[in-house]
């Protein structure tokens, strides 16, 4: 694994005006803020104002009441004079080497099914043979470092010729991407997104994907990822991971993704061919 770098947009802006955009983001009142901070509609105000200098205390109390990413946080109490709360560990560094091994262990445990650990870009940081069988087929200068998982995916020298509803599942991940960018202000995740929504989509890809002729009907509770792999279809549920009060930035922004076969036959076709 590499260490990830996300990145923010760099602002001069003081942390009065910051914190009311982030309100306004969550669509949090003065008072409603107030109310779960301890504090006073009249004491947020002058804070938005710059009449009055929150303590280090108030600005970490405020943004955990906003929800605002661990990244940003850092950013408010720079723009507040304050040192950041959050360190940014490299994820090579021997002090995340429990957190990292762990990690591979559990993508490991995992196969015959794809997993992967992504950052807050969608790098690819480690992944296990099921992401690597998938990997057939896509063009060399995709497959360079440093992968990318959304690029991978979308990209018409990439999976995306293979993935039999394409239209749905490219839909699904460009809505996911846009409600990270609102989440935290990434320039290289906008960046990312314009990139691959820019992708070219084949005419022949249906709007919905055709339905297969298994064996026996599948009631799919999730939309299923749906993808040509050596003249079959294999069909996927995505989860993703991330982790609970994280108190790094590195870690905040990772995130681990599985792939849970969706149907007995996948389950069948990967424990033959992995086994």
């Amino acid at each position: 694994m590499t260490a990830p770098t996300s990145g923010t947009v760099p602002t001069t802006q003081g942390v009065g005006p910051l914190l009311r955009a982030w309100r306004e983001r969550r669509r949090v009142s003065q008072l409603e803020l107030a109310l779960r901070a301890e504090s006073s509609a009249r004491h947020i105000s002058f804070v938005e104002t710059g009449r009055s200098r929150p303590s280090e205390e108030m600005v970490l109390r405020l943004a955990e009441h906003l929800d605002v990413p661990v990244r940003e946080r850092n950013a408010l109490l720079l723009a507040a004079g304050y040192a950041p709360h959050y360190s940014e560990t490299p994820l090579d560094d021997p002090a995340l080497g429990a957190l990292r091994e762990g990690m591979e262990r559990l993508i490991r445990g995992y196969e015959p099914y794809p997993a992967l650990v992504v950052d807050g870009t969608y790098r690819v940081l480690a992944a296990n043979r099921g992401v690597a069988m998938l990997m057939d087929g896509v063009a060399g200068h995709l497959l360079a470092p440093p992968l990318n998982a959304m690029r991978l995916t979308l990209h018409p020298e990439g999976l995306a010729p293979r993935i039999r509803n394409l239209r749905q599942w490219r839909g699904h991940l460009l809505e996911q991407m846009e409600r990270q960018i609102a989440l935290r202000r990434s320039e290289p995740l906008r960046a990312l997104y314009d990139e691959v929504a820019a992708y070219p989509v084949p005419d022949t890809a249906p709007e919905i994907a055709p339905v297969e002729e298994p064996d026996e009907a599948v009631a799919y509770f999730a939309l299923p990822l749906r993808i040509e792999h050596e003249g079959r279809t294999l069909s996927f549920i995505s989860s993703i991971a991330t982790f609970n009060t994280p108190m790094d930035v590195t870690v905040a922004e990772l995130a681990i993704e599985t792939l849970l076969p969706a149907d007995p036959a996948t389950v069948k076709y990967l424990h033959t061919l992995l086994s």
